[in-house]
């Protein structure tokens, strides 16, 4: 190797760290307060625009606000902590129970028809949604774009969230979701409360605030990790890892489990 060689060498590679080195000075940065949000957003729409991100999921991007809500609903999610039996009195099991047996009867065709295709009972399905909603009746009131972007800005859980915003994006630019929609405290959106990043792999089309399009991306999601039509779904049978997937507070697991069971296990009519 010559002088002339091992100086171009040595040069590009410090090109290269320079190079770098801006890269990760631009870098959208998180932060555990909201006073560097806007700053943020700027960076941020970088790298979205360089990771093929429209401009329509740009422009509501550049809408959101930070979310004291969200960070707050964040850091107190106290109702995981409590037992099961005060968890599910809170809850209101017993109404959920009665109001999803009285659906799987009134919609029973949707039900079954959800059953053929993807093997999940009309049970787990009226308990999550029902826990979820209350079978519609509450979807929350959040900008639900502004609460994703908030998450990804927050050092708390930034990874898990950016991938949720980059999600939300494209979804955005593919007209999929308003960039007005309104959601829950963590962004979450339509009748059984569906983060951006599960509507892309598990939606099955269809607006998810109405009741058809969400439990069918609903059982979906309990197809693709691993529901086997026909087995049990308590824990220790093969289908609670399925529910586990749903949502990751063992009283929330155990909850859908249990009122599913009783909604799928009433004979009668009331």
């Amino acid at each position: 190797m010559t002088t002339r060689q091992r100086f171009s060498i040595q040069a590009g590679a410090v090109l290269l760290m320079v190079a770098g080195s801006a890269c990760g000075a631009n870098a959208a940065q998180c932060s555990s307060s909201g006073g560097g949000f806007e700053g943020w957003k700027e960076d941020f729409a970088s790298e979205a625009r360089a990771h093929g991100v429209g401009e329509a999921g740009i422009s509501a991007l550049m809408n959101t606000h930070y979310s004291t809500a969200t960070i707050g609903a964040d850091r107190g999610q106290k109702s995981f902590k409590l037992s099961l039996d005060q968890f599910m009195k809170k809850r209101g099991a017993s109404t959920i129970v009665a109001r999803g047996r009285q659906l799987k009867r009134s919609q029973a065709a949707l039900f079954a028809s959800l059953e053929r295709r993807y093997g999940v009972p009309p049970g787990p399905l009226l308990a999550i949604w029902g826990m979820e909603t209350g079978f519609g009746a509450i979807h929350g009131n959040q900008h639900a774009l502004s609460a994703v972007a908030t998450l990804a800005y927050d050092c708390r859980r930034s990874a898990y969230f950016t991938d949720q915003l980059y999600a939300a994006l494209e979804l955005i630019d593919r007209g999929a979701i308003s960039p007005n929609a309104r959601g829950s405290m963590h962004g979450e959106i339509g009748q059984t409360q569906f983060l951006p990043k599960n509507i892309l792999q598990y939606g099955t089309g269809g607006n998810l605030d109405n009741a058809g399009p969400a439990l069918a991306a609903t059982a979906n999601f309990l197809h693709a990790h691993g529901w086997q039509a026909g087995a049990g779904y308590q824990p220790g049978e093969a289908n609670f890892a399925a529910i586990q997937a749903w949502n990751a507070a063992t009283v929330y697991e155990r909850a859908i489990a249990i009122i599913g069971q009783q909604i799928d296990s009433d004979g009668a009519a009331e």
